[in-house]
C-alpha cells in the first residue's frame, strides 16, 4: 500500500500534535509536515507535494482557504477541513473539499474521512499509472499515445498498439490528470500524453472549456448551478458534477441559456 504523503495544517499546536498521534493509527498516512500558518503550508508544500492535506480555516493571517490557491489543478491533494466553525461547510464543497470534520473530531468520523481520502487519491493514481503503463507498453522509446482527428472521431493508438476510435459526440467530458489528458465517455475512460491548450483547438464546437484543466460536451450538461463568485456547479446527465471557474463560466453560460 503506498503510503500517502500527508501534510497537517492547524494554528494550534496541541490540535497538530493530537491529530499527529491519531493518525499513526493508519499504517498508510505518512506525516510529511506540520504547519502552523498559511505560509509555512505553502513553504512545505513547495518542498515535497502533499496527497492529503488535513486544514483548519480560520488561523492567524492568512485563512485555509487561501492555500489552496496555491495547488494547481493536475496536483490538486485531496483536502479535509478540521474546524470547529461549521458555518464554513458551504464553502468548503465549493472549493472541492472531500471531508469537513468539526473539532473535537470522533475517531469515526476521522476513519471515515481517511477511507474516502485513500479511495479518491487511489482513483486518481489509476489514471495517471494507466497513462504511464501506455508509455512501457511499446518499450522505453515509445510515446505515450498518439492521437489524431478524424471527421468525426479522436483517433487515439497506443504506441504501436491498437487503435481506438472515439466518437466526439460520446465524449462527455475531458480533463488533466498531471501530464495526461482525460477523455471521458459515459463507460471508459481514455487516457493520452496531451495538454489542453492543444486540444481545445481540435475538439468540435459543441465543447467548452469550463476551467483551465476542464472542457465538457455542452450536449450533456443538464443543469448550471449558481454558486459563489460568478462560479458554476456543472450538472451532467450522467450525474457527474463538474466546477465552471469565474474565468469561463460567462462564456459557458451565454452558450447554453437561450436569450
Amino acid at each position: 500500500m503506498t503510503p500517502l504523503k500527508t501534510l497537517l495544517v492547524d494554528d494550534e499546536e496541541s490540535a497538530l500534535e493530537g491529530l499527529s498521534l491519531r493518525l499513526k493509527h493508519f499504517s498508510d498516512i505518512d506525516i510529511i509536515g506540520q504547519a502552523s500558518s498559511v505560509d509555512e503550508a505553502i513553504a512545505l508544500s513547495q518542498h515535497q507535494m502533499p496527497d492529503l492535506v488535513f486544514l483548519d480555516i480560520e488561523m492567524p493571517g492568512k485563512s485555509g482557504f487561501e492555500l489552496l490557491t496555491q495547488f494547481q489543478p493536475e496536483t490538486y491533494p485531496a483536502i479535509i477541513f478540521i474546524t470547529a466553525y461549521h458555518q464554513h461547510a458551504i464553502k468548503a464543497f465549493d472549493v472541492r473539499a472531500l471531508d469537513y470534520l468539526l473539532k473535537p473530531v470522533k475517531q469515526s468520523r476521522l476513519e471515515e474521512a481517511v477511507v474516502r481520502a485513500r479511495q479518491t487519491i487511489s482513483s486518481k493514481q489509476h489514471m495517471l499509472d494507466s497513462g504511464r503503463m501506455l508509455a512501457m507498453s511499446n518499450g522505453e522509446s515509445a510515446e505515450i499515445e498518439t492521437y489524431s482527428v478524424g471527421h468525426d472521431k479522436l483517433v487515439i493508438q497506443d504506441g504501436a498498439g491498437p487503435v481506438t476510435l472515439v466518437p466526439f459526440e460520446d465524449v462527455f467530458w475531458i480533463d488533466a490528470a498531471g501530464d495526461y489528458m482525460c477523455v471521458h465517455t459515459e463507460a471508459d475512460t481514455f487516457v493520452m500524453r496531451e495538454r489542453m491548450k492543444n486540444l481545445v483547438n481540435i475538439v468540435p464546437s459543441y465543447f467548452q472549456r469550463i476551467h483551465k484543466s476542464t472542457m465538457v460536451n455542452i450536449r450533456y450538461i443538464e443543469q448550471l448551478e449558481p454558486l459563489r463568485n460568478s462560479e458554476y456547479h456543472v450538472h451532467l446527465f450522467n450525474n457527474k458534477i463538474l466546477k465552471a471557474s469565474r474565468t469561463f463560466s460567462r462564456a459557458l453560460k451565454d452558450r447554453i441559456i437561450v436569450k
